[in-house]
């Protein structure tokens, strides 16, 4: 199922289209240099690392929310809140497992947002979407958007904490163990929610009639959906 996932969405949007956050080089979670400069306060190291960073949490947000409208604003939030509580950062966990709370936190609270107010159409592609699929055909571009916008139709019917570990172990690749410390939860609460958060994606594939493709194919990928 993880591979089918990934391979689902856009290849503009994996994450080896983006900047890789490199753990600490010294002790357990030793601080970047230039993190610790606009933690002391330098404007200009807050600029570099917002800048050097923006393209992960465009794509952390992109995974979170799909398709959305909002997307561009989610990462102006994610971005205002990263430079706001970057003072309190203290090394205790990688910086991406840092940034990765921070983006996830702001796309959460935007979903139950979301889950309030009357749902309208997507709006158009943002810029993100439309150079991710700069290389495909118009035919292909509008067929994968509306796999995609159907796909995180399902997603929405997960609850927020299984959609949250799906949407990071299996569209974003990160491990369980990871997860674990983003959300700040034990590692087998991670590995529940993720089957049962599975079990319930593949229902609500199966009740989509534009995803019964997909629901096949991760079926047959994933072992029979065991």
């Amino acid at each position: 199922m993880v591979a089918s996932l990934r391979a689902f969405l856009p290849g503009g949007l994996t994450r080896a289209a983006f900047a890789v956050l490199a753990p600490p080089r010294s002790g357990p979670y030793a601080m970047d240099a230039l993190i610790q400069r606009a933690k002391d306060g330098d404007t200009q190291a807050l600029e570099a690392v917002l800048k050097q960073h923006a393209p992960d949490v465009a794509r952390i947000a992109h995974r979170m929310l799909g398709p959305s409208p909002d997307l561009d604003d989610v990462v102006q939030e994610a971005l205002f809140q990263v430079a706001r509580s970057l003072r309190g950062f203290q090394g205790h966990s990688k910086f991406s497992t840092w940034l990765y709370r921070v983006v996830a936190n702001v796309a959460r609270m935007h979903l139950r947002a979301k889950a309030s107010r009357p749902q309208l159409d997507f709006a158009e592609p943002t810029q993100l979407a439309r150079s991710a699929a700069s290389e495909a055909s118009p035919e292909q571009v509008a067929e994968r958007s509306e796999d995609v916008r159907a796909l995180y139709r399902c997603l929405d019917t997960l609850s927020e904490k299984k959609r949250t570990v799906l949407v990071l172990h299996d569209l974003d690749g990160v491990p369980a163990a990871e997860i674990a410390r983003i959300v700040d939860v034990p590692l087998l609460t991670v590995r529940t929610r993720l089957f049962y958060a599975r079990k319930e994606l593949y229902a609500a594939l199966a009740r989509d009639p534009e995803l019964a493709h997909l629901d096949a194919a991760m079926r047959d990928s994933d072992g029979g959906g065991r």
